[in-house]
């Protein structure tokens, strides 16, 4: 994580880099766990933990759980599905989606109603509660808990090569934003688009950015577009006001704006596949009952590693 190196590739400079990073590489996915579980550890996580997993979580009446289910399997891109609860109601155990790799081999200490520092409540396909802490009062004996991959856990790789994302570089949560680009249905989920995460990189960065992420297949892999152009072609209404995180800055720390550098050296938005899509086809589909999701930015910390799920 070199200052010289995120200097020379985004201008960012060592002094904002995020306060916690030297204490980040002493942390792993169990112990982000047991702080979020004791509401010690409430901030969001990008750049928390690296190496370790991170991800989404949708918890839903047992009912949506086969629908779900194939509507993960049929958008890999912006629901990469990793693991799910052991059984119906179970909070403390999964069954793992990873060919090779056991449940207790991606979280063995866990407890999926507390383990994310915040999380969101939908009652009957509408938010009813925003950030909190967790979820116990509310989960039942019918919930059942997927876990789907996060872009957040490729960002220790595009780090240490020069590359780490400006919103983690200022602390920052990413910026998400609702897209016209639309999933492939499955059951009670219909007429439901991609959720994106984005990340400005130079135009001379961007075949390097697409090469670092691109085996990260269980956690949205490589960017789906780039450029000033794909803002429009994805539908996005207005790239300084996402619909989850925080607003989009240049290395700098200012607002990112077109007209940033020039040829190959422009600053242009990079779009990922984002693990908040599902939460967007809940409220689309307006499922009966309670579901549970985390706060976008606020993931669940894995104690597998980016090591044992890259693919190439």
């Amino acid at each position: 994580m070199a200052p010289t190196a995120i200097h020379e590739t985004l201008g960012v400079t060592a002094s904002k880099k995020r306060p916690d990073a030297d204490s980040a590489t002493r942390e792993t996915g169990e112990s982000i766990r047991l702080s979020a579980r004791s509401a010690a550890y409430t901030k969001q996580t990008s750049g928390a933990a690296p190496t370790y997993i991170q991800a989404n979580l949708i918890i839903l009446p047992s009912k949506y759980a086969s629908d779900f289910r194939i509507l993960c399997q049929r958008n890999p891109v912006p629901c990469p599905l990793l693991a799910e609860s052991a059984a119906v109601g179970s909070w403390d155990a999964l069954r793992s989606w990873i060919p090779g790799v056991e449940g207790t081999d991606i979280a063995a200490n866990v407890d999926l109603r507390h383990d994310c520092p915040k999380y969101m409540v939908y009652q009957d396909g509408v938010l009813k509660t925003s950030h909190c802490l967790n979820i116990e009062d509310k989960w039942t004996e019918d919930h059942v808990c997927f876990v789907i991959g996060c872009s957040f856990s490729f960002e220790t790789a595009l780090t240490a090569a020069g590359l780490m994302p400006t919103h983690t570089a200022h602390g920052r949560n990413a910026p998400m934003y609702r897209t016209s680009l639309p999933l492939c249905p499955a059951g009670v989920f219909m007429d439901a688009t991609y959720i994106v995460s984005m990340r400005p990189y130079r135009k001379r960065d961007i075949e390097k950015v697409r090469d670092i992420t691109r085996p990260y297949v269980a956690t949205h892999g490589e960017p789906i577009d780039w450029g000033w152009e794909a803002v429009a072609r994805l539908g996005i209404k207005n790239i300084s006001l996402p619909d989850y995180g925080e607003a989009p800055v240049n290395p700098s720390g200012t607002e990112l704006c077109p007209g940033e550098g020039s040829g190959d050296k422009e600053l242009v938005p990079v779009f990922w596949g984002c693990g908040v899509t599902p939460q967007e086809a809940v409220q689309r589909a307006g499922l009966e009952g309670t579901v549970f999701g985390h706060a976008p930015g606020y993931m669940l910390v894995l104690d597998v590693r980016d090591r044992d799920i890259l693919q190439h």
